[in-house]
């Protein structure tokens, strides 16, 4: 085992939108989507508009057998969704232009409609959350810290949302732009123990900008339902192959922070405004760009960090059987492109949204059986 202990486990959630098969317009059918996969025997959630589904994966030590249910599971849901004149597409946001994205009819949803208004009905935002096991929530609140500095990395690379209203946003990700309008979202906050974690929380639903747990929405926060730490900046990738990428990075990064933790190596308090710009960055240009250094905070070319980032956690993914994985799809990355490199390429080709929408289609399914 050397410096590690056991492999931590690890899930993912997949959030999808689901569209008109002609003009790739927002679907809302989640509830009839969600009723055939439930009799298919696929457990599938609904999210807060109607154009939204969730997918939620076994917990896995392995990462083929993550690919595998992943590819799996987008099929399944791709079926069940053609049954009600739905496509499926891994995209952050619509890439036509919406009608409208009425809020799904549960109490709760209809609550946070209520309270926030516009920002819950311009939703429509999809992304994928990576859960890794650890031993408690002080030790979650300690991962996150050795975690946060390189978040804008994770969004860079999977950045898959440059298309909105059937043009060219000038963003890789425009999701995270519009998705860190909410109070809670964005990096989380550096913090020195559980009890400070706990405490703003606590601050944050007694004034209102939060109504639950639940809508603690930091790209790194301690899951109220399982013993992990989830990581939630990530756009959803193009391809579950980009998932289990994103899966694998992750899960060295926690394993890395991890084993810091024991060898009381304190996480480096990367200030929030530092954060913030690195965030612009990378939902800006993404992997083409340059970034901010997670700790030094010169201007590096996001494939340098990337590079960096896995010789740093590589003694991790070895431990894991990782590597090689991780290694051959951030090559395939690299020639084929991210989801929001692939959108650009399409629009440009003839100016045409609909190119973007197959190409997403393509996409979404590319290696599933």
């Amino acid at each position: 085992m050397g410096d590690f202990e056991d492999v931590p486990t690890l899930g993912v959630e997949e959030e999808f939108l689901l569209t008109d098969p002609g003009t790739g317009a927002p679907a809302p059918r989640n509830a009839q989507v969600a009723e055939t996969a439930r009799r298919a025997g696929i457990d599938l959630q609904l999210e807060l508009t109607r154009c939204q589904v969730e997918t939620r994966t076994a917990v896995h030590s392995d990462i083929g057998e993550l690919l595998a249910e992943l590819r799996t599971s987008r099929r399944g849901v791709a079926d069940c969704a053609a049954e009600h004149d739905a496509r499926l597409l891994a995209v952050a946001v619509p890439p036509t232009v919406p009608e409208g994205y009425p809020v799904t009819d549960t109490p709760r949803y209809q609550r946070i409609a209520h309270t926030y208004g516009m920002l819950a009905h311009e939703q429509g935002l999809c992304g994928c959350h990576v859960h890794v096991a650890v031993p408690d929530r002080e030790t979650a609140v300690q991962v996150s810290n050795h975690v946060r500095p390189w978040l804008p990395l994770l969004l860079a690379l999977t950045a898959n949302s440059a298309i909105y209203r059937g043009t060219e946003t000038g963003y890789v990700s425009w999701r995270n732009i519009m998705w860190r309008r909410w109070p809670s979202a964005g990096p989380p906050p550096y913090f020195a123990s559980l009890a400070q974690y706990e405490s703003l929380v606590a601050m944050m639903h007694a004034s209102g900008s939060i109504l639950d747990k639940k809508m603690v929405y930091w790209d790194v926060r301690l899951s109220e339902s399982f013993p992990t730490v989830e990581i939630r900046v990530s756009d959803i990738p193009a391809t579950a192959e980009e998932s289990a990428l994103l899966a694998a990075l992750i899960r060295g990064m926690v394993t890395t922070g991890l084993r810091s933790i024991a060898q009381n190596e304190p996480a480096p308090p990367v200030p929030g405004e530092m954060l913030h710009a690195a965030y612009w960055n990378a939902a800006h240009s993404g992997l083409d760009g340059n970034g901010l250094h997670p700790v030094r905070g010169s201007v590096v070319p996001y494939r340098d960090l990337l590079a960096e980032l896995v010789d740093r956690i590589e003694p991790a993914l070895r431990h894991s059987g990782d590597l090689a994985f991780v290694t051959d799809a951030i090559a395939a990355v690299g020639k084929r492109g991210n989801g929001a490199q692939r959108q650009v390429v399409a629009m440009r080709a003839r100016r045409d949204v609909t190119d973007v929408v197959a190409e997403l289609a393509r996409a979404t399914l590319e290696g599933c059986p």
